[in-house]
């Protein structure tokens, strides 16, 4: 069996991971689903001008994909692949190929989906960083979409952790949707993964992305849902990770936020409501016991020490925030007046420690340090 074949298999028009995969299943090597004949693809199935062109595969577009795959970090991951995920392959059907560009070693991690609006609120934006560096440092990789709003954030809160983060596209690897990100996505390249199931020179269109969300979905443990409309592709995301069995989280918000919405669904249908990530860690430390973690615990599990890989400027910017904030109630302005800050970095440092369960929020917009700290 030799990659070549499951390149033409892979290169053909029409015949998406999904469909590879039953007729792989069906005749057991991309060899003999190339030999199989009209009448036996017809009976899986697969679409007359996918017969057409898996009858006189593409040698042109083949040959392309083994140039791409020549280049260093460029990977075709097969089922049969040392990094193809357990978590994957317990799809039905699973992918029986994959894309990548970057680290497939990240692929042997555990890790969680964070997903949301393209248009959130800057409370939501934060919210998607500060998650995705906090679970980032506990050892978990963040998988998202590469999209704009909460994708993104949640990437660059990892990659601001010096974390692991794993951004699955809607596109051929070959190009960058939406191009806005193009250097967010080497960023994720250079020191995570970028996965695609589709071939090079696919265009982002309507129906690539429920097979991008599967696939996110599939990857992670559990999935969490920050800021979305009642009909949001991140809620289709969150019912595959239902679906096939895996947690589903959901961050609450105000009722008077239209972005709030989906994750108050999600609760009533079942997800579970966070507030930090203490309570997500806590939820799936059955899953991660089998794992090493690349943080040391107290980087979450200690709400009173700042985490062992927080930077010492971080870790005194912290410090300075909860000298500032007394204790006693105090709101945003008033700590922008004790510290200098910025609004900005005062609000985000808030929500950081407020996700580490360090401060809590209260009525009229108030902040006060939580007990012990």
């Amino acid at each position: 069996m030799s990659e070549r074949d499951w390149l033409r298999l892979a290169c053909t028009p029409g015949i998406g991971a999904a469909l590879g995969a039953r007729l792989i299943e069906r005749h057991g090597t991309p060899e003999r689903v190339l030999a199989a004949g009209d009448a036996r693809w017809r009976e899986l199935g697969v679409p007359a001008p996918a017969r057409a062109a898996l009858a006189e595969p593409d040698s042109a577009r083949t040959d392309e994909t083994e140039r791409w795959l020549a280049e260093p970090d460029h990977h075709f991951i097969t089922r049969t692949h040392p990094h193809y995920p357990d978590a994957l392959a317990e799809l039905s059907p699973a992918p029986s190929w994959i894309y990548g560009l970057g680290d497939t070693e990240l692929l042997t991690y555990p890790a969680i989906a964070i997903v949301g609006s393209r248009n959130p609120t800057p409370a939501g934006l934060e919210a998607a960083r500060a998650f995705g560096a906090a679970l980032a440092r506990a050892g978990l990789v963040i998988v998202s979409g590469l999209a704009r709003g909460i994708d993104a954030a949640a990437h660059e809160g990892a990659l601001a952790a010096d974390g692991m983060t794993i951004a699955v596209c809607g596109t051929g690897l070959d190009r960058v949707y939406p191009a806005m990100h193009k250097n967010l996505a080497e960023r994720i390249a250079a020191s995570g993964l970028l996965l695609s199931e589709f071939a090079l020179g696919t265009q982002p269109t309507r129906g690539n992305f429920p097979r991008r969300n599967r696939i996110i979905a599939g990857l992670c443990t559990a999935t969490l849902v920050v800021e979305a409309a009642r009909a949001s592709g991140s809620l289709i995301t969150a019912r595959m990770a239902s679906q096939a069995g895996r947690d589903v989280f959901a961050l609450p918000g105000s009722i008077h936020n239209p972005l709030a919405r989906g994750c108050h669904q999600l609760i009533r249908d079942g997800a579970k409501l966070v507030e930090t990530t203490e309570h997500i860690l806590e939820d799936i430390a059955g899953v991660l016991d089998g794992y090493r973690l690349h943080r040391a615990d107290d980087d979450v599990a200690d709400k009173n020490q700042p985490g062992p890989q927080d930077s010492d400027a971080e870790a005194d910017d912290h410090a300075t925030l909860l000298a500032a904030l007394g204790h006693a109630p105090a709101r945003v302005d008033e700590l922008v007046a004790r510290t200098g800050w910025s609004a900005d970095a005062v609000s985000s440092t808030l929500l950081i420690l407020e996700l580490q369960g360090r401060v809590l929020a209260g009525p009229g917009g108030a902040y006060t340090r939580a007990s012990g700290t």
